[in-house]
């Protein structure tokens, strides 16, 4: 796709609340505003990239763009797995994504078990993927280091 790389800021919203407690894999949420600004190129599915929060370390991501068929959501979300584990939540933090790739379409599964082996097969592509050289470069994407005043939310 020519849209990548892809940048996006938010402030991280509350979800459904499921990545942390249901499925052990938590996420933070763009607000409606940025899912809308989303490329028309940039369809439903899984994708890879870098994030940050508040301007802090760069950390491998993964990032489901759209309705989640499991569970039957109505509206279109950008839910971000930060490959790293945050000590407490960060609700009203700003994150920044720049996405690199497309993993796979958006898909229905049978079982929750069936999700999260996927969504952790999803992680591991991610891994592999942005330890390329063309990839691993955009980890110092000068966007991290805009500052948040020239951003709007």
């Amino acid at each position: 796709m020519s849209c990548f790389p892809y940048c996006a800021v938010g402030r991280v919203i509350k979800g459904f609340g499921r990545g942390s407690k249901e499925l052990g894999i938590p996420t933070a949420n763009y607000p409606e505003d940025v899912v809308e600004r989303l490329p028309q190129e940039i369809q439903g599915g899984v994708y890879y990239g870098w994030a940050n929060v508040d301007n802090g370390t760069v950390f491998k991501m993964v990032m489901s763009i759209g309705n989640n068929p499991y569970y039957k959501n109505e509206k279109r979300s950008m839910e971000t797995h930060i490959i790293h584990k945050f000590e407490e939540d960060f609700y009203g933090s700003t994150l920044k994504t720049v996405m690199l790739g497309f993993i796979r379409p958006m898909k229905n599964f049978s079982s929750l078990d069936e999700l999260v082996t996927e969504i952790h097969a999803d992680i591991a592509h991610a891994k592999e993927k942005l330890e390329l050289p063309e990839n691993l470069a955009h980890k110092d994407n000068k966007f991290f280091d805009e500052s948040d005043k020239k951003l709007s939310f």
